[in-house]
């Protein structure tokens, strides 16, 4: 795409949004690929946020990221893939034509991050434990069923939430209370925490993983800190890990696509600027 075609913008809608690291990652593709668009912050109350979706064509934009609080309810304003529905959120929107069409990116970022940061990681897998059962473990599970793994382990403080996912996701979800997340390690082949235990400003996640294979891979949705306490022990211990940042980063490329018509790639320069922006705003 030639940086004389159409201007075309995009934007991410939050309440808050200033601490969306979207514009950045999307900023740095516009730039690399010479294309002549550009991609907004948007403040938009949760009140506001339906006027401003079904308005976006006459805001002058081609599509959209939505974060907190507003996921619900940008899957029930468009029509949603088969992903957005069974996530039960979207995060992506697109005008096909006079059409708004969503999906739910976290997938992709998710299982792609996998593929990316720990090759093979799926080979023989059998059996996953995901920590939590709201929005992202929604994502991971329906990441991980669509590659066959066949037993699935939700385990969360709430045994209602975990069980909505059997429900959703069928027989190879098995929920489990939080205080059996440690008889399940020893037959686990990744090992993934879907909860904000241990990000900056929430309660500490503690996971004793000694009976861990020693195959096995441990990944983490939280992106600030980089290293979370749950990589660091897994890294003490010779696992290999999966950060949140490169699920971040991964995400975002479907969009990308979808709005501007270029497939972008996740190199090491653009990990290297996310990361060094986060840094400075941990400091």
């Amino acid at each position: 795409m030639a940086a004389t075609s159409k201007f075309k913008a995009a934007c991410v809608i939050g309440w808050p949004v200033e601490h969306s690291r979207s514009p950045l990652i999307h900023s740095y593709w516009i730039t690399k690929y010479g294309l002549n668009a550009e991609y907004r912050r948007e403040a938009v109350p949760p009140e506001q946020f339906e006027e401003f979706v079904r308005g976006l064509a006459a805001r002058g934009y081609v599509g959209a990221n939505v974060t907190i609080p507003n996921k619900e309810a940008a899957r029930a304003l468009s029509k949603a893939d088969d992903r957005a529905d069974k996530v039960g959120a979207s995060n992506t929107l697109w005008l096909d034509g006079s059409t708004l069409r969503s999906t739910n990116t976290d997938v992709e970022g998710f299982i792609n991050n996998l593929d990316a940061s720990a090759a093979g990681w799926n080979r023989g897998l059998d059996t996953a434990v995901v920590m939590g059962a709201g929005g992202t473990a929604r994502a991971v599970v329906y990441a991980l069923s669509e590659r066959s793994v066949k037993h699935i382990h939700v385990v969360n403080r709430t045994l209602d939430r975990a069980i909505a996912l059997r429900e959703e996701f069928g027989k190879c979800v098995n929920p489990v209370r939080w205080e059996e997340l440690g008889g399940l390690l020893g037959g686990a082949g990744v090992l993934v925490n879907a909860t904000s235990l241990g990000m900056i400003g929430k309660p500490p996640l503690t996971v004793n993983l000694a009976r861990l294979p020693a195959s096995a891979v441990v990944a983490d949705a939280v992106y600030a800190p980089l290293e979370t306490a749950l990589l660091a022990a897994a890294r003490t211990r010779g696992l290999r890990t999966v950060d949140g940042l490169g699920m971040l980063l991964h995400q975002a490329v479907p969009g990308f696509e979808l709005w501007f018509g270029v497939r972008p790639e996740v190199t090491p320069e653009l990990r290297a600027l996310v990361e060094a922006d986060l840094l400075r705003n941990q400091a």
